[in-house]
């Protein structure tokens, strides 16, 4: 990928024109060239054919497997031929959000990312849409050190995984005996001087409830809507007690349940993302002036609960077209019940590392269908006993309501080895640059490397990698200054693994 085509490129957008010059420059060049490939997850095969693209324009051996996953071979630079094998890994597909006022096409449309002058021109971000950030800043570095042509390491791999953000699927299907390397550098860790040595696992929950239908009793038909949330990362800032537009919305609706007959509710539309928006339809005899009585004492009880980020959450309620069919009473009373119910944040907190979340549950999505209510939830745990036993309490608690429950996507946690030597030398690397010790940490988050370590269970693992804000939001930014040290970083791992 030569400076020139990147440059020309971006400069026909606009608010890319400075991304392709920062620092360092390979790595940014790379990362704006992922910004133009569209790659939600399962839709990956442009930027897979990227990946293979650029591999065969750098000499270099590549393969695709069955699942998507694409694997690229560097031989080791003069002098390193005996060092142990390093693979840096990474995934390709992105979270798909965006504001609702925002007319982006995820499946065609390159992400128009920017330097944020408002944010002192620090960050770089994307105009009403997730960034990509992650995980593509840990794909430009991987590519980056593919094709540098001064930077010193051993026998070397990069493997760029599919799916990571809707189910693992690429690090499920790996293929034993596919891989050389021995060490591998995970480039997924979202804060710089924090390196991760362990994770939680996950388990996807789908609760699916029946609902009777009636004709409409009432005249006029309405629309509630939250708006306004922050939302974010569903296992890393769970923590924070963020507003979930999907339970306030629910709320909203038990509380005048006796005025309305419910039609439907939408709420979130991704599982490892806290919902920031939901809406709700539904038709009263009673005025619009009368139900946002009702409503407004309500909503403020549920300001002050929330954390101050949250506390400009819009709730507005209006005129809508008059749907064909309405819950039945006993359906609005059951579906708002079990919703009312429904479990959602931190279960329990890890009595092993302090101020780290064990397990936790949350409610991502409602969805409204022609004859039942679906509710998705992803639980996470750093103890896959946890996990399976809240799973397990939640199964008891909808089969009450009469749900049917399918749980699936299950990947194991990865349990920490705080002593290995490539812990020691990540460690050692980062303290030389950064002047501090880094943090060693375990994550409330799903990275792919417990799925990994199934597979190759020989492996020694850490993760890291530049600072990242509100991934998986429209809000998602990547510091500048961070990626810089980032990379330096790697470079210096890369060069110091002689021997592990």
């Amino acid at each position: 990928m030569s400076t020139t085509s990147a440059n020309t490129s971006a400069s026909s957008t606009g608010l890319n024109n400075d991304i392709s010059r920062l620092s360092p420059t390979l790595v940014w060049q790379y990362f704006y060239a992922l910004t133009q490939i569209p790659r939600p997850s399962y839709e990956e095969e442009a930027v897979q054919q990227f990946v293979l693209d650029e591999a065969a324009r750098l000499g270099l051996w590549a393969e695709r497997d069955a699942v998507g996953n694409v694997l690229v071979r560097k031989p080791a630079t003069p002098g390193m031929e005996n060092a142990p094998g390093v693979i840096l890994q990474n995934h390709l597909d992105m979270v798909a959000q965006k504001n609702e006022d925002s007319s982006h096409n995820f499946s065609t449309d390159p992400i128009k990312a920017y330097i944020d002058p408002e944010l002192d021109s620090k960050w770089v971000t994307a105009k009403g849409t997730t960034l990509g950030a992650d995980n593509g800043i840990g794909a430009a570095a991987a590519l980056a050190v593919l094709a540098s042509t001064d930077i010193a390491h051993g026998p070397l791999e990069a493997l760029f995984t599919a799916t990571e953000e809707t189910g693992m699927d690429g690090a499920k299907g790996l293929q034993p005996n596919w891989i050389q390397g021995q060490l591998l550098l995970n480039l997924d860790t979202e804060e710089l001087g924090d390196i991760c040595i362990g994770c939680a696992g996950g388990v996807d929950a789908t609760f699916t409830l029946p609902i009777d239908w009636q004709a409409p009793t009432a005249s006029q038909a309405y629309q509630l809507s939250v708006k306004g949330l922050k939302g974010g990362h569903s296992g890393i800032d769970i923590i924070k007690q963020r507003g979930n537009a999907a339970l306030i919305i629910s709320r909203l609706l038990d509380n005048i349940s006796p005025h309305i007959e419910v039609s439907s509710i939408q709420a979130g539309n991704l599982r490892n993302a806290i919902p920031r928006e939901s809406n709700a339809i539904f038709v009263s005899e009673a005025t619009e002036a009368e139900l946002n009585q009702l409503l407004a004492t309500e909503i403020e009880v549920i300001r002050r609960g929330l954390p101050f980020e949250d506390r400009n959450i819009s709730v507005t309620l209006e005129a809508a077209d008059m749907p064909a069919q309405t819950w039945t009473s006993a359906t609005q009373d059951n579906l708002l019940t079990a919703l009312r119910l429904c479990p959602n944040g931190v279960d329990r907190m890890s009595m092993d590392t302090a101020g780290v979340v064990e397990t936790s549950v949350n409610l991502a999505k409602i969805d409204t269908q022609e004859d039942q209510l679906q509710l998705q939830n992803l639980l996470r745990s750093l103890d896959d006993d946890a996990r399976d036993d809240l799973a397990d309490r939640m199964k008891r608690l909808f089969q009450s309501f009469g749900a049917t429950v399918e749980l699936g996507g299950e990947y194991p946690g990865w349990k920490p080895a705080p002593h290995s030597a490539l812990t020691d030398c990540v460690i050692q690397e980062g303290e030389q640059l950064l002047g501090r010790k880094p943090n060693v940490t375990v994550i409330h988050a799903g990275l792919e490397c417990g799925l990994l370590g199934q597979h190759y269970p020989h492996w020694q693992m850490v993760s890291f990698g530049p600072t990242i804000e509100m991934p998986h939001s429209p809000d998602e930014r990547v510091n500048i200054e961070s990626v810089q040290k980032f990379w330096t970083w790697l470079v210096n791992v890369l060069g110091a693994l002689k021997s592990a």
